[in-house]
């Protein structure tokens, strides 16, 4: 059986899938935590895996992006450390980045 990702059947499996992928690892990690003593030190580690992740993500962009990537890069890590949220970061480099490539077509 093959899946064609172009079809609209595929495509809905597909983002079901990815859902239910998603879901799944959330509930997951909440699952498991119930097994985890939070010392100081976890409680650090959880505190400090927002960022981490972010840093992740925002690497490979820092490292091959180009102007666009570069201004929005500039604008989450601006708008992190001044509001200390990662969701806002988050959606002001999405902004940014977003809104260069529509006004200067990059």
């Amino acid at each position: 059986m093959s899946l064609d990702p172009n079809t609209t059947a595929g495509f809905a499996l597909i983002v079901t899938a990815m859902a239910v992928s998603a879901y799944l690892t959330r509930i997951a990690g909440f699952f498991l935590m119930r097994f985890v003593v939070v010392t100081p030190r976890v409680e650090a580690w959880l505190r400090a895996l927002p960022l981490a992740i972010m840093g992740s993500i925002l690497g490979p962009i820092a490292m091959h992006g180009g102007p666009a990537e570069y201004a929005a890069f500039a604008a989450t890590a601006a708008v992190y450390f001044w509001r200390r949220s990662d969701i806002l970061a988050a959606f002001a480099g999405m902004a940014v980045v977003a809104g260069s490539r529509w006004a200067f077509g990059l």
